[in-house]
């Protein structure tokens, strides 16, 4: 191999196309620009962010400060003063002697206090508290928990596990160990516990063994 024999790969260099240079080349005429129009014309250069002449995106975008959280909670509000009016009147039921009335979301959606339980519940604190309330939500805030606690009753939180619990009848799971790795082993330990011979139960060796012993202690001079 000589210098004059090396060439570029196929299909690396490709011909400069000739424009304007007649019709009978498929690129004459308009050279492939149309016919007309602001791209046609000589010099046309259109920025990319150029819209037609219509008020442009950055423009139409409002720049007003902050934001708003991606993960923020909306809870379904009601006030403590309204939760005390309706459990003077009774809405919520007759309590047991010396019983706080038990408030929960359901009692308040059927006392007409919430819209739909779609939505997590957080008791406010306006208003006041002249009975024993049990209140379980969501949230509280810290007025509406003193003014239930300082009537004597109790504001109690609906808390969500943060980590999954294990099943009925399995044990926690390790931090080491697989969920397959525990139901294995639980399989197994029941595996062998169904093998093993009840306590009661004679074994081989002495379901073997004659059962009367003067039979067992005769000595082979007899025969």
């Amino acid at each position: 191999m000589k210098l004059h024999d090396l060439r570029p790969a196929d299909g690396s260099h490709t011909a400069r196309t000739r424009v304007g240079r007649g019709i009978a080349a498929g690129k004459g005429k308009t050279a492939g620009r149309g016919t007309k129009g602001q791209k046609s014309r000589a010099g046309s250069s259109i920025p990319a962010w150029f819209e037609g002449g219509q008020t442009p995106a950055s423009q139409r975008i409002p720049k007003l400060r902050g934001f708003k959280r991606r993960f923020r909670i909306e809870y379904a509000v009601v006030n403590v003063g309204r939760i005390n009016e309706v459990a003077a009147a009774g809405g919520f039921g007759e309590p047991a002697a010396n019983a706080p009335v038990a408030v929960n979301p359901d009692l308040l959606l059927a006392a007409g206090l919430l819209g739909s339980l779609r939505q997590p519940v957080k008791v406010l604190g306006q208003g006041d508290v002249d009975r024993r309330l049990f209140v379980v939500a969501d949230a509280f805030t810290k007025s509406a928990a003193a003014k239930i606690e300082a009537a004597g009753g109790t504001a109690q939180v609906l808390e969500i596990p943060d980590q999954p619990l294990a099943a009925l009848g399995v044990d926690t799971l390790q931090t080491d160990e697989s969920p397959s790795q525990v139901i294995a082993e639980a399989a197994s330990s029941a595996a062998a516990e169904s093998d093993a011979p009840e306590s009661g139960a004679p074994s081989e060796q002495e379901s073997d063994a004659p059962s009367d012993p003067a039979q067992g202690s005769a000595s082979p001079q007899a025969e």
